[in-house]
């Protein structure tokens, strides 16, 4: 006879006490995290986590590109795991939660089980995706990505960052790149667990999201080449002003992203001068520029508008500006039989909830387009991620993973 399961809880200190167990893996002054993707930091996470994992009764397989898969057997192995997991990895100035509460919630949904000595019918399969946050290594989510099947390993193995080094040299420095040929994992389904990132749950003092959308998003690399002349002896009519035409495109995206809205938000990101003084009038620099929008028509209308613009103001400034597409991702509608599933699980414990729109990148909406995904919010301080200040309770992250722990219940059912 089958366990039943309805009043099963994970343990809330535990998980709070893995939170900031790992927080201390590129810890920041400022109370942040700092843990760049295939740094010595994700390295010293990544070994916690695997040991972590396999004493949790997981086999650990790893990928050419490093994701990291931690199988807990089912009844039915012939059977597709069902993922749940995020990323490690974080932004320059991250915080404890992002990410990493998705792969230790799934860490700790398997260590519950195991307590209670339940056996899922479908086996289940913790996921640490390589790179989700695309601040070492771009595109954003290349791990999830290649996959999805969006991009080849070769491809990704390419990608170097800001010092030349690829993400295959970083892989074999830090000793993670796997024998295992990305995609060889086969899973079923995926839910991943993660804090919202904005600030709606908060403000209307929900507990739970319910994600059934995300966000489309385009990445663009931009150059401008300009004239570098001395700042004091040339007039202004004859100027060939980088810096001054790159502010006139900065403003001409936030004006796009609202015209545009509510539905849309447009963003540079970087800025780089070359060669900067004082003195000196800027003659080149480079910049990163996005879009979202989490309807289709409207992040296609937003990317025909911008090039037209971007012309008009470099003819007139008499500087030349090179975009390029560097990433685009179409909006995410998540599978409706794994929201339904979150759905219940949420009501079933009592949790206040509403739905919502992720305005994030995620691993999981690479994943939806291969498998049925969904995803789980909990609510963080004042919005506030991807920034030392990041923030979240114990309640709102035992919450949140709990309702993981029963829609994979539900999803991979309990062995009879």
């Amino acid at each position: 006879m089958a366990k039943n399961t309805s009043n099963l809880q994970i343990d809330s200190a535990r998980l709070w006490g893995t939170i900031h167990d790992t927080a201390k893996f590129g810890a920041t002054p400022k109370g942040g995290v700092r843990r760049l993707t295939l740094g010595p930091e994700d390295k010293q996470v990544r070994d916690w986590f695997r040991t972590a994992c396999e004493a949790a009764g997981c086999e650990v397989h790893i990928d050419a590109l490093g994701s990291m898969f931690g199988i807990r057997r089912g009844r039915d192995m012939s059977k597709a795991p069902i993922g749940l997991g995020s990323h490690l990895d974080t932004q320059p100035t991250g915080g404890k939660y992002d990410g990493i509460l998705g792969t230790l919630a799934a860490l700790e949904v398997v260590r519950t089980l195991n307590d209670a000595g339940i056996e899922t019918e479908t086996p289940l399969c913790i996921v640490n995706w390589t790179n989700e946050e695309g601040s070492r290594f771009q595109p954003a989510m290349m791990a999830s990505a290649a996959y999805a099947g969006d991009f080849t390993t070769d491809d990704i193995l390419s990608r170097t960052d800001a010092e030349g080094v690829s993400v295959g040299q970083a892989l074999d420095s830090i000793g993670y790149r796997g024998a295992e040929p990305v995609g060889q994992i086969k899973l079923s389904s995926f839910v991943e667990l993660h804090i919202e990132q904005g600030p709606i749950l908060e403000a209307e003092n929900k507990t739970i999201g319910v994600v059934d959308h995300g966000q489309g998003i385009i990445w663009y690399n931009g150059t401008m080449t300009g004239f570098a002349s001395h700042a004091g002896s040339t007039p202004m009519p004859l100027r060939r002003d980088a810096l001054a035409t790159f502010s006139e495109v900065v403003l001409a995206v936030e004006k796009l992203a609202r015209d545009h809205g509510p539905n849309a938000v447009g963003t540079i990101g970087e800025v780089v001068v070359a060669n900067p003084s004082r003195n000196v009038i800027a003659g080149d620099l480079t910049f990163t520029m996005e879009f979202r929008s989490s309807d289709e028509a409207t992040l296609a209308k937003l990317d025909r508008a911008l090039h037209p613009v971007v012309a008009e103001i470099a003819a007139r400034r008499k500087v030349a500006i090179d975009l390029d597409t560097l990433w685009r991702k179409e909006p995410t509608h998540f599978n409706a039989d794994v929201i339904k599933a979150v759905e219940t699980a949420t009501n079933m414990l009592g949790y206040s909830n509403r739905r919502v729109t992720s305005g994030a990148g995620h691993d999981a909406c690479n994943m939806n387009g291969v498998m049925p995904t969904a995803m789980i919010f909990v609510p963080c301080k004042d919005g506030v991620s991807h920034n030392e200040l990041e923030d979240a309770t114990q309640p709102d992250c035992t919450a949140g993973a709990n309702v993981l722990l029963h829609t994979v219940l539900s999803l991979a059912g309990v062995a009879q």
